[in-house]
């Protein structure tokens, strides 16, 4: 499906009747950009947003937590405490058909390791309640009623089958409509039809409103239409079920809820022109809307579910530590003059610091190595300090399962400290330092390295076995064999350390047989 958009004064567009411009794929329908006309423009939402701002999350909670998902709840949890307001979880659960059971919870166990806390949510509740839209129907109807009232929306009673048709025959149009609706309910219809079964339809404007993106500047996007078949992009607000759609529910509750800056991916641009329309039919003034860009994978990829968007949980249950994750989700679409890409930032300078000024518009690539190199850092904190050892039992478990290990948690964390900059998750972790916990198969050697590892293993002392080597060999050569034998050739770690850790008996049991 085809997009046409203008983002800002940058992209002056040829003054023709059939529009030119970039293509922008998108999942949700065709857009054809129109010169702006003297229909009045919604107010500018950025001079309200002086003074505590209140932002919000909303998933649906259809599946796990994703990285593009925490992004867009780190960037509304940030602009509300860099204001000084409030930041708000709404669950959007009005399409039952897709809820996952269990997925709510481990949303909000997701973001609570995290540290990204609500200030009204369902669980802590709040003044502008319940905070789940499933709970909310009494206040959806009551508006919805107002637009029937109004003449700004109509309830339709049209079969499944004759919507399909109307859509296939839009589509077949040359050039196509996105547009399929033909506004036959608008005009009165039995209410018998289709077994009394309704849906309420907003009545579209002509033209959408165009905004103003405090990411992208102003924006202008339109239905595309077929010239000489009316149809009308009348969406549909309240469904058989009785259950609102997104459009209606997302309007209403961020307006009840005084949301004052909705931030949110570029996915959802082509949905806003729509609830642009829905707040001037309730006479109501839209919150500035921020439109952060897509993630995509370090080839220029889209990043989605199925490529590289991995879920927040099982990066923490692979050993990725919560501030690490954080410093790594905060620089996709951001920037600061005075922070480099590579810098650390805790969660409570990040409060203090972020800005929608230095916001980038270009896709965010998203390159784990970054997230390992973050991990790394983090650990060597934690290492030092390694406070209630919660953080240690993804390790400690991944080995015991793989090794069958006798050795404590205590053990691992100690473990982790000799091998510290060698591992960057739990992966890792079991790969390069299983040597530690379970002995490695024997090394291939060649003659002269076996009698090296003879000769040391009769002295029954790595300490005297080397002095007596000493006098033959080069002291780094005998080291290198140690290491084969002891470490399984890993290196990096001080094989004092190393030899410390396994314990004499050990030592020498790796040692005998060659």
């Amino acid at each position: 499906m085809t997009l046409w958009m203008r983002t800002g004064p940058r992209l002056a567009l040829p003054r023709v009747r059939q529009p030119l411009a970039v293509q922008i794929q998108t999942r949700h329908s065709s857009f054809s950009l129109r010169k702006a006309t003297d229909k009045k423009k919604t107010p500018n939402p950025a001079k309200q947003s002086q003074g505590p701002e209140r932002t919000r999350f909303a998933p649906s909670p259809t599946g796990l937590l994703h990285l593009g998902s925490l992004r867009t709840a780190l960037y509304n949890y940030l602009q509300a405490k860099v204001t000084a307001g409030q930041f708000l979880l709404r669950v959007e659960d009005t399409d039952q058909t897709r809820l996952v059971p269990g997925a709510e919870e481990h949303l909000y166990q997701t973001l609570d390791k995290l540290g990204i806390k609500a200030d009204e949510s369902p669980k802590v509740g709040g003044p502008y309640g319940p905070y789940k839209q499933s709970e909310r129907s009494d206040i959806y109807r009551k508006y919805v009623d107002q637009l029937l009232e109004s003449g700004h929306a109509y309830k339709c009673y049209c079969s499944k089958d004759r919507l399909d048709d109307l859509r296939d025959s839009a589509r077949a149009l040359v050039p196509p409509s996105m547009a399929s609706y033909d506004r036959k309910c608008a005009h009165g219809v039995a209410s018998d039809s289709n077994n009394g079964e309704y849906v309420v339809r907003f009545k579209a404007p002509d033209l959408y409103p165009s905004y103003t993106d405090e990411l992208h500047g102003q924006v202008n996007i339109q239905v595309q239409r077929n010239a000489n078949d009316t149809r009308f992009d009348d969406i549909v607000l309240l469904k058989s079920d009785g259950l609102p759609t997104y459009h209606l529910a997302n309007v209403v509750d961020d307006h009840l809820m005084k949301i004052t800056t909705v931030i949110r991916g570029e996915e959802w641009m082509p949905s806003t022109p729509k609830h642009i329309a829905l707040y001037e039919a309730f006479g109501w003034t839209p919150p500035r809307f921020v439109h952060i860009p897509l993630l995509t994978s370090v080839d220029n990829k889209k990043l989605s579910k199925r490529s590289g968007d991995i879920d927040v949980m099982s990066l923490l249950e692979n050993g990725y530590l919560p501030e690490a994750i954080l410093n790594f989700v905060l620089h996709f679409g951001w920037s600061h003059n005075h922070i480099q890409a590579s810098d650390r930032i805790g969660l409570s300078r990040m409060e203090q610091i972020f800005d929608l000024k230095t916001l980038t518009k270009g896709n965010a690539k998203v390159d784990f190595s970054k997230l390992v190199y973050y991990n790394k850092h983090y650990m060597y904190g934690r290492i030092k300090n390694p406070g209630d050892k919660e953080w240690i039992k993804p390790y400690y478990e991944a080995m015991k399962k793989e090794t069958g290990t006798t050795k404590t948690l205590d053990d691992c964390l100690t473990a982790m400290e000799i091998m510290k900059g060698s591992f960057g998750n739990v992966e890792e972790f079991v790969t390069t330092c299983r040597f530690l916990f379970e002995r490695p198969m024997r090394p291939m050697l060649t003659l002269e390295e076996e009698k090296m590892v003879r000769t040391i293993a009769e002295a029954k002392d790595v300490k005297m076995g080397i002095a007596i080597l000493d006098t033959r060999y080069d002291k780094k050569q005998i080291y290198q064999v140690l290491r084969k034998v002891i470490a399984d050739g890993t290196p990096g770690a001080s094989m004092d350390k190393i030899r410390w850790f396994l314990g004499k008996e050990e030592v020498q049991a790796r040692l005998e047989g060659f």
